[in-house]
């Protein structure tokens, strides 16, 4: 089963920039999607067409919107995490599988700030941190939920976190910087463990640097790819083991670019 992720950065402009030739390209089962950033009546039907389609707009316009695509149905879909504070953004959205014993869940983390940037950053930095922890406990939560239902759990997204030094470029001149901080690190470290859930790609790939997933668009960020690994596979172990090969869809040139982030795409024996 090839399963994929992708902040799309705003769905219709990603089918302009070239998202339904990758998705006949990669041809993935499943994909969850990231700012897709779209009223549910204006979606791509030309581009959706053939998918099962669960989707999270939230209601603030332009921004966020969560999803997930499947080639076969859905036994079940849950949208939210159980935040009240957070339930209008359209950031989290899952779904049970109906051909595989398996739950999907595709997450966008909030960006977050610097604690020491200002009223407004701590704001922001703050309102991470309570994301970050409600999100935490809920994690626990779904994977067991999960397991229960005999099922194997894997939440994927945008967590808007570099977790090591070997997930980011130039982690020595970010070591402030949102995104990189030491307690978000901290935080994401919390929630791996091998009876929790494993960073797939990095197990896949456990000396490499990157393989990146987002870069900027300005300057040279994407020619020198001088990245940033912040969309994953966090899986139970089961699902994790299972997993054969995997690592960033990094677009050939700058031009070809889909969006600000790569795919990320795992294949799995399952």
């Amino acid at each position: 089963m090839r399963i994929s992720t992708v902040n799309v950065n705003g769905i219709r402009a990603a089918e302009r920039r070239g998202l339904g030739s990758w998705l006949a390209e990669r041809a993935p089962d499943v994909v969850a999607l990231q700012e897709v950033r779209c009223p549910v009546e204006q979606l791509p039907t030309d581009l959706l067409a053939g998918w099962e389609w669960a989707y999270d707009a939230g209601t603030l316009a332009g921004r966020n919107g969560v999803a997930v695509m499947s080639r076969t149905p859905f036994a079940e879909v849950r949208v939210g995490f159980g935040n009240k504070q957070f339930a209008h953004e359209g950031r989290y959205i899952e779904v049970d599988l109906g051909e595989a014993p398996i739950t999907v869940g595709s997450l966008y983390l909030p960006k977050g700030d610097v604690p020491d940037g200002g009223p407004a950053a701590e704001k922001k930095y703050r309102r991470k941190m309570r994301f970050m922890a409600s999100f935490a406990r809920y994690l626990t939560k779904a994977r067991l939920a999960a397991a229960a239902r005999g099922r194997e759990f894997v939440v994927m997204g945008d967590f808007n976190v570099a977790h090591t030094e070997r997930d980011l470029k130039n982690w020595r001149t970010n070591r402030k910087s949102e995104g990189f901080l030491p307690e978000e690190r901290a935080w994401f470290g919390s929630l791996l463990g091998p009876r929790t859930l494993h960073d797939v790609v990095r197990r896949l790939h456990p000396d490499q640097d990157g393989p990146y997933s987002w870069w900027s668009w300005r300057g040279q960020a994407f020619a020198n790819d001088a990245g940033w690994r912040i969309d994953y596979h966090l899986a139970s172990r089961g699902l994790a083991e299972a997993s054969v090969s995997g690592g960033t869809d990094r677009d050939a040139d700058y031009e070809s670019r889909i969006s600000d982030h790569a795919p990320v795409t795992v294949d799995y024996d399952v």
